[in-house]
């Protein structure tokens, strides 16, 4: 009999949810999914529990998002049911934004995409010295979705920008700096900080004294905040990457910076970039479930296109790292392509429930 992908149990005042696919990363798959939002509804009303608190099995990586290969099988076969795993995690994340109970996410280790959405939408985000917070998307043609549309615009100086566009990762520091996280504790503490979450009268008061014990030091992104908000807050990706590349022409350790960043971005699909930037600052004006909806959307076309299975099979199926994006030059992405990507999908919109 195969162990449960989702361990649920109750120990003292608290619900506890294990991502339980340690060898897989703890990718997401639609079953946990289904356990996620089933565990959650039956604690919602249940006076016992008082708290959720979500972990995950291992220490390489609290989740590592979902199970794109899957997607990208299911599109190659023409699957019609392919845009429900991501309407039922989208719902998903809107439960966990909405839910009347704290829930704390032990985070430690590698989170990125689907995992991204189930931990940072949550009331207590705590992140150890081995977290690593990553939106990879852009790189596979995709886009920064499980409400990154939210929580990206809303990071300090256009941090989220730059992280959209370049698929970029942060670190303890930085992910407390940008508000991923809202405690940083050290991983030795991280056991004994769950049994006492279990019983504690008052959680912000245990999780304060958790990170009283934690130093983890200055937030790189923070001392160049400045020159991130100038070049990212600009009206096209084009005017960031010229951004990018004046600054990279400069001598020192800004030049250095951009001109990795300016590599990034330049490495990843056009189409995706354009998406994103159009995402992001539509998404900084509006409400949670107005963004997820937007999401599904985007998530919607871009399943319908060419560049997200030529990026996954270059970066995870053949493993060639080669893309060969369609088109291929920013320039060649078409404006009204970009934006039948905000259109309603011939299905209707995300249903809410």
């Amino acid at each position: 009999m195969s162990e449960a992908e989702i361990l649920v149990e109750r120990h003292g005042r608290a619900g506890i949810l294990t991502l339980n696919r340690p060898k897989a990363l703890n990718a997401l798959t639609p079953g946990m999914v289904a356990s996620l939002r089933a565990a959650l509804e039956d604690w919602r009303d249940d006076e016992a529990v008082t708290r959720v608190i979500l972990r995950a099995a291992g220490d390489k990586a609290f989740c590592a998002g979902g199970d794109i290969r899957q997607v990208y099988e299911q599109g190659k076969a023409g699957d019609p049911k392919q845009a429900e795993f991501f309407a039922d995690e989208y719902r998903l994340n809107i439960a966990i934004k909405r839910y009347p109970k704290p829930i704390v996410s032990l985070i430690d280790g590698i989170v990125m995409g689907g995992g991204v959405g189930i931990s940072a939408h949550g009331s207590h985000r705590v992140g150890s010295e081995r977290t690593t917070f990553a939106m990879p998307e852009t790189g596979i043609g995709f886009f920064p979705d499980v409400g990154g549309s939210y929580l990206l615009p809303r990071m300090p100086d256009e941090t989220g920008m730059m992280l959209a566009l370049s698929a970029g990762r942060l670190k303890q520091a930085d992910a407390l700096w940008t508000g991923v996280l809202t405690h940083a504790v050290n991983a030795a503490d991280l056991e004994a900080l769950q049994a006492t979450l279990c019983e504690a009268d008052d959680i912000d008061a245990a999780l304060a004294e958790a990170a009283g014990r934690c130093d983890p030091g200055p937030a790189p992104l923070a001392a160049r905040a400045a020159r991130i908000s100038e070049i990212f807050s600009a009206t096209s990706v084009a005017a960031i990457l010229a951004g990018l590349e004046a600054e990279a022409a400069t001598a020192g350790e800004n030049g250095e910076w951009a001109g990795k960043v300016l590599g990034a971005i330049s490495s990843k699909s056009p189409t995706s970039l354009e998406i994103s930037f159009e995402q992001l600052r539509r998404g900084g004006a509006l409400e949670f479930e107005d963004c997820m909806t937007m999401e599904f959307r985007i998530v919607s076309r871009i399943l319908k296109g060419h560049d997200f299975y030529e990026g996954v099979r270059a970066l995870i199926v053949d493993k060639d790292n080669q893309p060969v994006w369609q088109p291929s030059r920013l320039a060649d992405v078409a404006r009204d392509d970009v934006l039948a990507h905000f259109e309603a999908p011939e299905g209707g919109d995300l249903e809410i429930r």
